[in-house]
């Protein structure tokens, strides 16, 4: 046993060192009140803390001691680095609650299970390398913490670190199993819709690892001791949740290699014109917002100018739809033939279904002389946008939001989770005519009889089919020339009474 006591003389030193020393106690420290850091690391201690409370001590490193249990340390109110690594037997954490000024924590290769008794804390750095953590629990009010080391554990879930905004640091190397992400029901979805789960055989060496954790920690500046770069961050955002055009954007870059993969057609009718392209009318909104029933409506009162655009879907008719008029009914296995085949110009997956509006359903509207009246979603709208087709874009928003709620629970085809949904897409519609003006033709407020829906809706569909009849040097053969035909009377009257909710 070594003999310490002429320790006692050093009784204003501030700092020591006593690692590889063989020391069994630290009674002796209780002396000296103006230490500040005190290293008694590889020794053989086994009492922890076992001197008195020190009001200047800051800095201790107890690694690779053989203490058994913690405990309380209030009273040692200064204390901000604590090093307790290979000393502890216990399976959680205890004795660090009232210690406010802790800010740097490591309690790697111990036998811990469960983390507790730190939610006071602002600690900055933690390691909880090499214990025996399943689960991450505990941490979600650490706001401070930075640095995070969950390295050599068998994690198997990364929920609790979600709201660590500051943490730009976290080694998970070597655990048991790692992070994989699924979308909620809606395809389109914030962040906090996300919900993660574990792979039970999921590795580091899988691609998807590093781009999942950095989605999911997006304040992330180093990952398993490698720098977390700008590419990384935004792959990983596309890849989890991707903005509205990059999603647009891949679905138009797949049908355009689908369909390049089959024998090229020409059709004439829907070619690009130097003087004008070929019409299309496309209604937008969010679900149940009167756009399909505006389509019909008006294709039945101007057929001579308009024909509905019949789109596919892999979901079941509600009541009152026919398969061949309001859609074509496909299973899902028939859709994705169909998109193999290049047989689509725009596709959206909506409420876990496929949407799809094909090429041969403009063409066949076309090939009659008139203009294709369609319906879709804001994601089939972007998509759209990004082929050689021009058409004019019509949003139809609800201003009502309670009609609105009300209109979509008596209908009794949805959940009060999808119709959750549906509301929270009224605002990405309108953010998307807010940011981006230009982006709609013209926006209609649906759910009302108001003068604004009625001049709106005429002023559109007019400017569009019948100023171009009307101008004498327009060359535009896709359209017959009906306007002599037209009853502007008979118009305005049947605008007056398009869809609404009540």
């Amino acid at each position: 046993m070594l003999v310490v006591k002429i320790l006692l003389v050093l009784c204003h030193c501030s700092l020591n060192h006593f690692n590889f020393s063989q020391l069994l106690d630290l009674s002796c420290v209780s002396h000296m009140p103006y230490l500040v850091i005190l290293d008694a690391s590889h020794n053989e201690i086994s009492d922890f803390f076992g001197f008195e409370p020190l009001k200047n001590l800051k800095e201790v490193d107890f690694s690779h001691n053989h203490m058994t249990k913690m405990k309380d340390l209030s009273a040692f109110s200064s204390l901000a680095k604590l090093n307790l690594d290979r000393i502890l037997t216990e399976e959680y954490i205890s004795g660090l609650e009232q210690c406010c000024g802790l800010t740097h924590l490591s309690l790697a290769h111990n036998k811990i299970s469960r983390i507790s008794s730190l939610d006071r804390l602002h600690i900055t750095y933690l390691s909880l390398r090499g214990n025996k953590l399943e689960r991450i629990e505990g941490l979600e009010n650490l706001k401070s913490l930075q640095v995070l080391d969950l390295s050599l554990n068998q994690i198997n879930s990364l929920c609790g670190l979600e709201n660590l905004h500051l943490l730009g640091l976290i080694n998970m190397e070597k655990n048991m199993s790692s992070t994989c992400i699924k979308s909620s029901e809606d395809e389109r979805r914030t962040s906090t819709d996300l919900f993660f789960c574990i792979s039970c055989d999921w590795t580091q060496e899988q691609p998807d690892y590093r781009l999942s954790i950095v989605f999911l920690l997006q304040h992330l500046t180093v990952l398993d001791q490698e720098k977390v770069t700008a590419e990384e961050k935004v792959s990983s955002i596309n890849k989890y949740d991707p903005p509205l055009d990059v999603v647009a954007a891949r679905d138009h870059m797949m049908h355009l290699v689908y369909e390049m993969m089959q024998p090229h057609v020409l059709y004439d009718s829907t070619l690009p014109s130097a003087d004008s392209p070929y019409p299309m009318l496309v209604l937008t909104g969010p679900q149940c917002c009167g756009k399909r029933e505006l389509a019909h409506r008006l294709c039945q009162e101007f057929c001579e100018y308009f024909a509905y655009g019949i789109c596919h879907t892999t979901r079941g008719p509600y009541f009152g739809e026919e398969n061949g008029t309001d859609y074509h009914f496909v299973t899902e296995e028939d859709f994705q033939n169909m998109i193999h085949m290049g047989k689509f110009i725009q596709t959206v997956q909506y409420g876990g279904h496929s949407y799809g509006l094909t090429r041969d359903a403009i063409e066949d509207v076309a090939k009659e002389g008139l203009a294709c009246c369609v319906h879709m979603e804001l994601e089939g709208v972007l998509s759209l946008k990004n082929s050689y087709f021009e058409p004019r874009y019509i949003l139809l928003i609800p201003t009502q939001v309670e009609q609105y709620i009300g209109h979509l629970s008596s209908r009794g085809f949805y959940t009060p989770a999808q119709i959750d949904i549906a509301v929270s897409r009224i605002e990405l519609y309108a953010n998307t005519n807010r940011g981006r003006p230009g982006f709609f033709d013209n926006i209609i407020p649906c759910g009302t009889k108001s003068k604004p829906f009625v001049s709106q809706c005429f002023t559109m569909v007019w400017n569009y089919l019948f100023d171009i009849n009307m101008n004498p040097n327009n060359t535009n053969t896709h359209i017959h020339t009906y306007s002599h035909r037209v009853n502007l009377h008979q118009m305005i009257y049947i605008l007056m009474n398009m869809y609404t909710y009540t």
